[in-house]
């Protein structure tokens, strides 16, 4: 089974199929699912009444749930009275069925979390300072004291940008072995001259099994932002020209 099916000529979005296995409504859009912007504080993430594509998935727009994501680990707990901006933070959390989270990204990592059998979903933004602050952790101790269960969670990574083309150098390396004195060198390649390509995806993934996500329940199809302009958006080679939205809600 691929890790991911594509929506749409061309693509709109994209879901996992082992998360539709679960029956959890889930999509990540592409640059190709229209009226979608980026989300800020406190202004609503979408042009106009929101994309009819994601309306059609399942979605009420009208209650999707946003953050104003800041490269950390905040965690937002809401629940079915929650509506639109909650605050500031990068981790959205609910055991609420029917409430759409939702993550916006343009290379960082965009990660659902979810826990099937004892209902909790979370939804994490991640870059380097993210993860230098242990979000993906983060994220699973909260999902656990809201009840998950972490060897039950399934977690999926949208696409990001890969160690094929994020170079980074003394100010991100310096603490990244300062808090990971031994792992960090598992998820960069040195290219010389002070410079590195950063694996935020194996970093991640190491993360979450630290936390204790069985391995083979990550899903991680290894797609980059930045090899891949003609379907997502990328910060590093096109500033604010858009956001990936990935959005998730537990089923009704």
């Amino acid at each position: 089974m691929s890790l991911v099916r594509f929506h749409g000529e061309p693509p709109t979005h994209l879901t996992f199929p082992a998360l539709e296995e679960l029956g959890l409504p889930h999509a990540t859009t592409t640059r190709h699912c229209p009226q979608v912007t980026r989300a800020s504080d406190p202004v609503a993430p979408f042009d106009g009444p929101g994309p009819e594509i994601l309306t059609a998935i399942g979605f009420n727009l009208s209650k999707m749930v946003y953050l104003n994501q800041v490269h950390g680990d905040t965690v937002r707990r809401v629940d079915g009275g929650a509506r639109g901006f909650v605050g500031e933070g990068d981790i959205l959390l609910t055991a609420t069925p029917g409430l759409p989270l939702s993550i916006f990204t343009a290379d960082c990592l965009a990660v659902i979390l979810v826990d099937p059998r004892h209902p909790v979903l979370a939804l994490a933004h991640v870059g380097w300072r993210g993860m230098l602050r242990g979000a993906t952790r983060r994220a699973v101790t909260a999902m656990s004291e809201a009840g998950a269960q972490p060897r039950e969670i399934w977690a999926a990574i949208s696409p990001s940008i890969g160690p094929c083309c994020y170079e980074v150098d003394g100010p991100v390396v310096g603490p990244l072995s300062r808090v990971f004195p031994r792992a960090w060198t598992r998820w960069v390649t040195w290219r010389g001259e002070g410079k590195w390509m950063l694996d935020l995806w194996q970093a991640n993934h190491d993360q979450l099994v630290a936390a204790g996500v069985r391995s083979e329940q990550i899903l991680n199809p290894r797609l980059c932002t930045s090899c891949n302009l003609d379907l997502y958006f990328s910060y590093r080679r096109e500033g604010s020209a858009g956001r990936l939205v990935t959005l998730a809600a537990l089923p009704t």
